[in-house]
C-alpha cells in the first residue's frame, strides 16, 4: 500500500480539522496504509524568501521545520492537506508551507497523488472551491501529480465541535479508505 502523509494546518486547540484527520487517518490505515501525521501546531515555517537557490540545489536555505516536512513529502506517495477555510480560502499556514515546498519542484519527487480536506463555518457548497484551486495551483507545478480529490466538511464552527457531526466523521472515514 501506499506511504500517506497528512498534513493538518490548522493552529486552533481543538481543531475541527484535527478531528476530522483523525478519521480520515483511521480510514486510510484500516485500507492498509502507512500513514504519518504532521501537524502545523508548534511548527516554525518561515516564509519563502523567493531567492530561487531551491531551484539549484533542492534545498532551501531558510532553517526551520519546513525543511523536514518538505523531506517527509518527497518521499511520500499521497499527501493529504487538511485545512480549515478562512475567509473562503486555504489557512495562511497552509499556503505558506506550500511556498516552502519549492525545493520540490527541481527534485525526483516520489508523491504523485494529492487530496484536499476542509471544513468551514459555511455549508454553501462553493466554500472550498477557491482552497480547491489554490491546492490545484500547486499540483499543477508538479506534473507528476494529480489533486486525486477533496472533501468539504461545512457547518462546523466551534471548537471541537466535528466530534458531534457523525455523518462527517463517517464521510471523512471513507474518504480515507478509498485513498490510493
Amino acid at each position: 500500500m501506499s506511504k500517506v502523509i497528512v498534513i493538518t494546518t490548522s493552529l486552533r486547540a481543538k481543531s475541527n480539522s484535527d478531528i476530522l484527520a483523525g478519521r480520515l487517518i483511521a480510514g486510510a490505515k484500516d485500507a492498509g496504509h502507512d500513514v504519518e501525521l504532521i501537524g502545523l501546531k508548534g511548527k516554525t515555517v518561515k516564509f519563502c524568501i523567493g531567492c530561487l537557490a531551491c531551484q539549484k540545489t533542492q534545498k532551501c536555505v531558510l532553517k526551520d521545520d519546513a525543511v523536514e516536512i518538505a523531506e517527509k513529502v518527497r518521499n511520500a506517495d499521497t499527501l493529504v492537506f487538511v485545512t480549515p477555510i478562512y475567509y473562503y480560502e486555504m489557512s495562511g499556514q497552509m499556503k505558506t508551507l506550500l511556498d516552502r515546498m519549492n525545493p520540490l519542484y527541481p527534485s525526483d519527487y516520489k508523491f504523485r497523488r494529492v487530496y484536499l480536506l476542509s471544513v468551514a463555518a459555511e455549508d454553501e457548497e462553493t466554500t472550498p472551491e477557491k482552497a480547491v484551486n489554490g491546492l490545484q495551483g500547486w499540483v499543477d507545478c508538479f506534473e507528476k501529480a494529480e489533486l486525486a480529490g477533496s472533501i468539504f466538511c461545512g457547518g462546523i464552527n466551534n471548537a471541537g465541535e466535528a466530534s458531534s457531526h457523525l455523518s462527517e466523521l463517517e464521510e471523512v472515514y471513507e474518504f480515507g479508505k478509498k485513498l490510493l
